[in-house]
This record gives C-alpha cells, structure tokens and sequence, in this order.
C-alpha cells in the first residue's frame, strides 16, 4: 500500500503523487459513495496501483476550488494600480480566517510607490505585521521573491487577491513554465468555463498552489455578523478584557477594543473596515450561519 496526496481530478480520474514524487491515475473505491466519503484534490491518501483505499482525516477543506488540507492562503494586494486598499485586505482575512487557513500577505507593485509612498504604506502595515506575515514584491527587481519561494516550500498554497493585483505576474516568475497572460490565471489553475470537473494543484517552487474563486468574489455567505469578531485576531485576543462576554466592539460599554483604538494602539482603518464588514454581513438576506 502507497501514501500520497490528490493533487489533480478530472472526470473522475485521480492523480495521486507519492513520498517519491511518482504519479499516478486512479479511481476512489467503489464503496466510498456509500460510505458518502468525496476524495479531495489536497487529501492524502492511502493506494494501490487502481485504487484510493483511504482518504485521511482533513485538517480544513474549501469548496471552491473543492480542496483539502490547505496549509496556507498567499493574499496578493497591489501597492498602486489598481490602490492599495485596508478594507480589501480586512475582507480577505476576514474570509481566510474564517476558512482555518494560515494568510501570508503579499504587497506587489512596490516599484511604482515614491518612497514617500512605500514608507507611509509601510509604516500602517507595521500593525499586520504583528499578527501576520507581509512581504513585499516587485516583478522588475525580484524583491523578496526568494522569500515567497521559501514560504511556499512544502505547503498547500491558495492564492487569493483583487484582480491586477499581480497574482499572475507572480505566478509566471516561480514557474516560467506556465506562461499565463493577464487574466488568464483562472483557466491556467483548473477554473476555465469548459473545466468544471478539473481541480487542480499546480507547482510553485517547491511546493503546490490554487486559485481561489470562492475568495476572489468575497462572498460572505458562511459567515454571521457575530462571528467576525473571531476573525479579527487582534481583537480577538483583546475580548478577554471587554466587560461584556460576547462583546461585539461596536456599542457595548466597557469594551477594550474602542478603549485601544483611542489609545492608538488599533489601526483606526482596521476598526472601521470590522465595523463595514460587521454591517455588511448583518444586511445581508438570507442570513446564513456556518456549521458548528
């Protein structure tokens, strides 16, 4: 019996890689429909020569792209065409953090920011920094890029971010070989209009990426209102201060988060964009709560 990781499926058809990086064509055992087990594209496995024997237990799972076992979402936000915006990055985490995965934000575009520019848009993220990984890149000088090659070794990436943000550019410099033109990246990645039953795991360095659809559309259809503040890990970590238990930051008295964004020690544009995410989600209809 071998071990390995679904890393490709279409049609039906599995392709497994195993410790050697041999691949693989196989087929989930017949009884796995009635036993309502739905191998994954990132699930590890137990096989043979035809068939996947046993799916082992997941550490999280995405329904779009169908993927299992992500180790880490790379979330690309361009410094200037189009903007750096807060608020797109509070509701990228936002949808990662609520998904169990572990966010890496890339800022690309750095060569088109004065200096001015760079240092102001640094010295906000200084406060991401606390809680996250930034790293900053540029395609005409390769800044940083053996740093995104080095974070990606070994993992299950999914790559999240605005559109021109960049994230084919980067792409394109680990893995050459993918060729993929602006606009391009979603079809290059298994999400094309004709690939509906083809979900792939592509390299990246040494390591293997997808995109993210569910991400790119910023949907917070899993997610209650009440539930944010659990994915502002910053605030998180303040509620145990807050005089009321299921404090939600926004009119409750005795709350520690407002007392630390006077002090100055929250970003005032990250409380604002938990305030706009908050409202946004409360106003949405239906509402639907995720599964506990």
């Amino acid at each position: 019996m071998k071990k390995g990781r679904i890393i490709k499926l279409v049609g039906g058809i599995y392709t497994v890689v195993d410790e050697e990086n041999k691949r693989y064509r196989v087929k989930p055992l017949g009884i796995f429909r009635h036993r309502n087990i739905n191998p994954k594209v990132g699930d590890l496995v137990d096989f043979n020569e035809d068939s996947i024997t046993k799916v082992h237990e997941r550490k999280n799972e995405l329904y779009r792209p169908m993927i299992a076992n992500v180790d880490q979402a790379l979330l690309v936000n361009s410094a200037k065409d189009p903007d750096f915006s807060f608020l797109l990055l509070d509701k990228f985490l936002t949808l990662i953090e609520a998904n169990d995965i572990l966010p890496i934000i890339i800022v690309t575009k750095i060569d088109l920011l004065t200096e001015k520019e760079y240092l102001d848009l640094k010295a906000k993220l200084s406060y991401y920094q606390k809680f996250y990984k930034v790293i900053y890149f540029s395609s005409i000088t390769k800044d940083n890029l053996d740093v995104i090659v080095s974070i990606a070794k070994d993992k299950i990436n999914v790559l999240a971010g605005q559109t021109g943000a960049g994230k084919s550019t980067i792409l394109n410099t680990i893995n050459p070989e993918l060729n993929i033109k602006t606009n391009e990246i979603s079809k290059a990645l298994g999400r094309g209009k004709h690939t509906t039953r083809h979900v792939e795991l592509i390299e990246f360095g040494e390591g293997y990426i997808a995109d993210t659809p569910g991400f790119s559309g910023l949907e917070f259809k899993n997610i209650d209102s009440q539930e944010v503040k659990y994915y502002f890990i910053d605030f998180f970590e303040l509620s145990k201060h807050c005089k009321f238990n299921e404090c939600t930051h926004l009119h409750e008295p005795g709350c520690e988060v407002k007392r630390q964004v006077k002090k100055g020690n929250i970003l005032e544009e990250r409380y604002n964009d938990y305030k706009f995410i908050y409202n946004e989600i409360k106003a949405q209809k239906p509402m639907y709560r995720r599964d506990k």
